[in-house]
């Protein structure tokens, strides 16, 4: 087999060595079709598991490599698998991935890690922007003129989030200076009393900040003892001491006709979509500005964005 310029990397789920051996049985008057019929039966025997499913074959043809085809087989009318094939029909390759450049210096792999660590950098950038754009007027802890901005995204039922409740709040503790923390509402579908919570806490920090706080401690204080049935029964004991107007708070939190409530769901439900956007699919899920961090990290984890975050301000 002539080398070919680049090298590729062929993962198999194994090698069908001898394979394809010529079968009288599939002799046909179309040469094309014959081949694809033998491949097609020697796969199965190979892959018993196959046997039972509809396997369509594609079109097989030169690849860029000399002595290799390249072709497809359909399973189930779903997925496609490509495969190459030496000329002779001897041994068929399955191939997961593209083929992987292999070729490049050392001095060419430092400059491509640079250039996409530029590019992780511009992207953080961008996304910092949008997210501080997006908390202007939302509750926050810390101080507000803070160089560093920590966005989480994350779920008052949700056990992992209360782990990462207790973080930000050692964080804000240990950076008084450096850091400012904002919650964003990204309550899971599966949690029954997440999105009436975010509501609802939403609704308190409309008219106080610190009600939006005591909701939110509340909550994940008192986790277990929440349900769908008494979790705004309860808000309304958690704010009786908050001063604000418990009347407006129920317009907005409680009747689902009103504008208020309308107005405070779409903004849950853009706080989500926001979420979603910079890769948020489960909670909680944090941005230290603009950087990712996923799930209920320890403060540790933190440290080090911090600190870069720092070294850049």
């Amino acid at each position: 087999m002539t080398k070919p310029g680049k090298t590729f990397v062929l993962l198999t789920a194994g090698l069908l060595a001898g394979l394809l051996a010529l079968a009288p049985s599939f002799a046909q008057d179309d040469p094309v079709e014959a081949r694809k019929s033998r491949i097609l039966a020697n796969l199965k025997l190979a892959y018993p598991q196959l046997e039972n499913m509809q396997l369509v074959m594609g079109e097989i043809g030169p690849s860029e490599y000399a002595d290799l085809d390249m072709g497809s087989f359909n399973v189930g009318g779903r997925q496609d698998q490509a495969f190459f094939v030496t000329k002779d029909d001897t041994k068929l390759y399955l191939v997961n991935g593209n083929p992987i450049d292999v070729s490049r210096s050392e001095e060419e792999i430092q400059a491509e890690i640079a250039k996409r660590e530029e590019a992780k950098a511009a992207e953080a950038v961008g996304r910092r922007k949008e997210l501080e754009a997006a908390v202007v007027g939302r509750p926050l802890r810390g101080n507000p003129d803070a160089p560093i901005t920590i966005v989480e995204f994350s779920d008052f039922q949700c056990p992992y989030c209360k782990r990462g409740a207790d973080t930000m709040e050692e964080l804000v503790e240990k950076y008084p200076n450096d850091v400012r923390f904002v919650f964003q509402h990204f309550p899971l579908s599966f949690h029954p009393w997440a999105k009436p919570a975010s509501i609802a806490s939403h609704c308190a920090g409309l008219q106080d900040h610190e009600a939006f706080w005591t909701l939110h401690d509340s909550y994940f204080e008192n986790q277990t003892a929440l349900n769908p049935g008494n979790v705004l029964d309860k808000s309304k004991e958690y704010l009786k001491d908050s001063g604000i107007d418990m009347e407006v708070w129920s317009t907005c939190a409680e009747k689902k006709d009103s504008e208020e409530y309308k107005a405070a769901a779409a903004t849950v439900d853009a706080d989500m979509e926001l979420g979603q956007k910079f890769g948020v699919s489960g909670t909680p899920g944090f941005f230290v500005n603009g950087q990712f961090l996923n799930g209920a990290q320890p403060i540790s984890a933190f440290e080090p964005l911090i600190q870069a975050a720092k070294s850049d301000s």
